[in-house]
């Protein structure tokens, strides 16, 4: 906020100061007009960018997960052959036990090697299923990832062009702004500033309309109504507390000052 010199501020009538409060709210309403324009963009850029971040860390976790699959399939293949390997080597000592118990010792453990192998065979199967699905899932998957980052750099786009267009009538509305809160009191100020941040549209300062206040649209009392059209003194409404203004002097407002 800006250092206001007291003295200079007493030598303004309350008209200058009317004007200047009313002024005030046309920059300061402009400069939300322009935030307001691209204040969604910047939204929807950060929401796309932290979407497509999380479809990559998807996309990561999937591989992994096809990595470590290939790995298990590797495993149950070598598991498989080592159980082959075994049931060869118990096939041939049948060939030269000596009693009944090592038969049946023998045959069991076959027996065991090949449901081994008959569970190796399941889990390689579901797990060549698994990422098959994967694989279809990370296609379409990058696909979608693919139109969401052309989205991003068609907003990031619409965002540095309105930047670039707006930037410097901003900066000039920020100038106007110090300028004017230069000719303001501070408790004045305070006050505006107050208002505007207790409202949504950031009025706070507003004219006369059909004798009711253009901010809450309560009716004015008349006597009122002709102390703001005589400029004697700074009024403010009993109902939602913004400055009220007649319509001429916010005209005159108006046109004394550049919004372009």
């Amino acid at each position: 906020m800006v250092k206001n010199n007291s003295k200079d501020l007493e030598e303004l009538s309350v008209q200058d100061k009317l004007k200047a409060l009313y002024k005030l709210q046309l920059v300061t309403s402009e400069i939300d007009r322009i935030r307001i324009i691209r204040g969604e963009l910047p939204e929807e850029v950060r929401d796309l960018e932290d979407e497509i971040e999380g479809r990559h860390t998807r996309y990561k976790k999937d591989q992994d997960e096809i990595v470590e699959l290939n790995r298990l399939i590797g495993e149950y293949k070598e598991s498989t052959t080592n159980s082959n390997e075994l049931i060869k080597k118990y096939n041939e000592q049948l060939h030269n036990i000596s009693n009944n118990r090592e038969y049946d010792l023998l045959v069991k453990e076959i027996e065991y090697q090949n449901l081994e192998i008959q569970g190796f065979e399941k889990d390689t199967r579901l797990a060549k299923e698994r990422i098959a699905r994967l694989e279809e899932a990370m296609q379409e998957l990058s696909q979608e990832t693919e139109d969401r980052e052309k989205d991003l750099e068609l907003k990031r786009t619409e965002l540095d062009t309105i930047i670039s267009e707006t930037k410097e009538q901003e900066d000039k509305l920020h100038d106007e702004t110090k300028e004017l809160e230069a000719k303001i009191d501070e408790r004045l100020l305070r006050a505006f500033h107050r208002t505007r941040d207790s409202y949504r549209n950031g009025l706070a300062v507003v004219t006369i309309d059909r004798g009711a206040c253009k901010g809450c649209f309560n009716k004015i009392p008349p006597q009122r109504i002709i102390d703001i059209q005589s400029r004697k003194k700074i009024t403010a409404c009993e109902y939602c507390g913004r400055v009220l203004v007649d319509p001429e002097l916010a005209e005159e407002s108006a046109r004394e000052i550049d919004l372009q």
